[in-house]
């Protein structure tokens, strides 16, 4: 790899301009940016396994300076997969990060690619029940989507990512990479952990998507089973609570008494946000009165980015109609009401027609006990059986915890502790902690 590291440009692409200019770690130009943060970029092989033949991408990164007694360098990736840093113009955005920032210099980057904009749009997400007409007009304009897309580097796989991981790393003069990890990003770090174990610093992983289990139907299960079970903890707060639209009503019983498919896509999006339980009700009520307006799905708007063509590098099944009917009635039999529809795009054949190159299909893990995991038991989009599985195989710790996704970023108090204590101190925590919900 440090010969690999040669062939790394050694001047940065800035990516945005500024009123001034320090060059600090392994040469890196670094430019002023989104008010008092710094930007550059870094120039890496588009294949990291043919690295000779000249074409490369351009990693965007941006720099939190440590406020006191610096320890190094946190490299971040917030998840997605998509770009973040853009986001950092928002003054809410960036303020999730501001408490990482009290000891070490935090350095955000976005993966490869993502920052490409197609000529057209991906299709549609399928909805479900799948049918094999829609399944291969999907495949079809998928097929077209990414032919089309001549600008896409073609190689955006998560072990291409963590070979990125490394180069950030060596640019910027660090032994070792300290990472944190949120959603996807915990794709990324699963695959350094793979790949670079050794250098790993401290990791903390938080809302990990599960990549080391190959079978897509047992891979979604978790999350439609969390899905299907906070509709039933709707029901029981909705009980509690006078100021719900369905109290005094049984609410399992008006979801069972809708017609066939009402609600489901729009209510699986929300329901693991305990915060949506009062709009999601009223929503009900209607339906249940007639008026669907409420529940129907707004149509998406066009998204001519690459987030599914790297998420389906790195989870490319099922691939074919067979398969993917054999995944959607497997999670029907798990979670019939709601949690067979929850996030169907994962595992209802949005794979189908792109191309099969630069895969990084899901794989155990070695050993990597430097890492804490945390996952929201609530979540369905990233379940705890996910988080409590990778710990298990990188025989790392797992915190569990009430609530949902991206439990640091969202301000759980107890776990922003254990993290805190973590990366700053390396106190992991103790046997049979547990965090509450947010607070």
């Amino acid at each position: 790899m440090k010969a690999l590291l040669k062939h790394v440009a050694a001047v940065a692409v800035l990516l945005v301009t500024g009123a001034g200019t320090a060059v600090a770690e392994g040469g890196l130009a670094w430019r002023d940016c989104y008010d008092g943060l710094s930007c550059t970029g870094i120039e890496v092989p588009a294949d990291w396994d043919h690295p000779a033949g000249g074409a490369t991408v351009t990693v965007p990164l941006l720099r939190i300076p440590a406020r006191e007694r610096k320890l190094g360098t946190l490299l971040v990736n917030p998840g997605g997969p998509a770009q973040s840093i853009p986001l950092f113009a928002v003054p809410g955005f960036r303020d999730q990060f501001t408490d990482l920032a009290a000891r070490f210099d935090v350095v955000v980057f976005d993966p490869r690619g993502l920052d490409v904009t197609c000529p057209g749009p991906a299709p549609a997400a399928l909805p479900g029940p799948l049918t094999k007409s829609a399944y291969d007009a999907y495949a079809a304009a998928n097929a077209k989507f990414a032919a089309d897309c001549t600008a896409a580097p073609g190689h955006l796989g998560a072990r291409q990512v963590a070979r990125d991981m490394d180069a950030i790393r060596a640019r910027l003069g660090e032994p070792r990479l300290n990472y944190f990890g949120s959603s996807y990003g915990t794709v990324y770090g699963q695959e350094y952990a793979a790949l670079f174990g050794p250098r790993v610093g401290r990791m903390y992983l938080d809302s990990v998507l599960d990549h080391t289990r190959s079978d897509p139907a047992a891979w979604a299960r978790a999350g439609a089973v969390t899905a299907e079970r906070n509709l039933f903890r709707m029901a029981r707060w909705c009980a509690a609570d006078p100021g719900c639209a369905l109290h005094g009503r049984d609410v399992i019983a008006v979801w069972d008494g809708l017609p066939a498919g009402v609600a489901v896509a729009w209510t699986a999006a929300r329901i693991g946000d305990d915060r949506s339980w009062p709009a999601l009700t009223a929503a009900l009520a209607a339906a249940e009165a007639g008026d669907t307006s409420a529940v129907t799905p707004r149509p998406a708007p066009p998204d001519a980015r690459l987030a599914r063509t790297a998420f389906c590098a790195d989870f490319p099944e099922p691939r074919t109609f067979p398969a993917a009917e054999r995944v959607e009635a497997e999670l029907r039999a798990a979670a019939p009401r709601l949690g067979w529809a929850a996030h169907p795009w994962r595992v209802s054949g949005q794979c189908a027609g792109l191309p099969r190159t630069g895969l990084t299909p899901p794989a155990a893990l070695p050993p990597m006990p430097r890492v804490l995991v945390a996952n929201g038991d609530d979540d369905p989009l990233t379940p705890a059986d996910h988080g409590r599985r990778v710990a298990a195989q990188l025989h790392g710790s797992y915190l569990p915890s009430a609530g949902n996704h991206a439990l640091y970023l969202r301000g759980n108090a107890c776990v922003r502790g254990y993290v805190h204590r973590w990366l700053w101190d390396g106190e992991l925590p103790p046997s049979g902690a547990r965090c509450g919900s947010a607070g």
